[in-house]
């Protein structure tokens, strides 16, 4: 394995990416969420890239206009689609043998996958999407959606040391009944940026794998909105966000060599 970096062309702009080669002909674009440069939080990304790398399979790694090394206007996931397609026209003409490229996003990177239908690649690995607006239904405060409240209720009625808390006074009862009543709320309805991102996703006719960490709030809103029979769905039990633990880091990557050998 080698790591190479490059930049290549989006309109009159440069940007920059990184490629860890490798021989296999089918390739793992990694899209960056936020506005987390392309080695990822605490350089995870670059992690992940050279054990896909190592398993055999290239790894092309970006930064979008006006993040990180890349030139431009930073103008956030909604506008990324020209990026995405730049970075996989680059990453298919610096790796001639190439037949597939499956792209990977966490957060709002699997959003703009979505929202882009797929950008040209050949399968979607989407990691725990973000569907929230500013002020818009679940997305107004911190406050989990009431499914995962009634999940996370579920689970300490079935410890016995929750249940001795509860008997014992070691409960906020204020707490816990505003709790129980946004619970038993109704689901709220998908936000209108959920909406588009359904329908982007609709009209790609390619495989997805859609990861939801159970312990993450925007993948619990997303649950929320999303029809929970969707067979592409997989949940990583107990993981936040970024996978940060072993067990759930090895989870993750198991996901998506999977996509890679299918």
């Amino acid at each position: 394995m080698t790591r190479l970096s490059l930049t290549f062309g989006c309109g009159s702009l440069t940007l920059v990416g990184t490629l860890d080669t490798a021989p296999a002909s089918t390739g793992l674009l990694i899209v960056s969420g936020g506005n987390e440069i392309r080695s990822g939080a605490f350089g995870g990304q670059a992690e992940m890239a050279a054990r896909i790398a190592r398993a055999g399979f290239p790894v092309f790694r970006f930064d979008r206009r006006g993040i990180g090394d890349s030139e431009g206007e930073n103008r956030g996931f909604r506008h990324s689609a020209k990026d995405i397609a730049a970075a996989l026209d680059a990453f298919r003409a610096m790796v001639p043998q190439l037949s597939r490229v499956i792209a990977f996003g966490n957060c709002d990177a699997a959003s703009a996958l979505m929202l882009a239908g797929g950008a040209g690649c050949d399968g979607l690995v989407l990691s725990n999407p973000w569907t929230i607006e500013p002020g818009e239904g679940a997305g107004a405060d911190n406050t989990p959606p009431p499914s995962a409240l009634r999940a996370r209720y579920r689970d300490k009625l079935g410890n016995p040391r929750e249940v001795l808390r509860l008997l014992s006074g070691g409960v906020n009862l204020a707490k816990l009944g505003r709790g129980v009543i946004h619970a038993l709320r109704p689901p709220p309805p998908p936000s209108s940026l959920a909406q588009e991102m359904a329908a982007g996703l609709g009209g790609f006719s390619g495989p997805v794998r859609i990861l939801l960490a159970t312990a993450d709030r925007t993948a619990q809103v997303f649950a929320a909105g999303w029809d929970p029979t969707d067979p592409r769905i997989s949940r990583c039990e107990g993981a936040g966000h970024a996978y940060v633990e072993p067990q759930h880091r090895d989870w993750l990557e198991a996901q998506i060599l999977a996509s890679l050998r299918a």
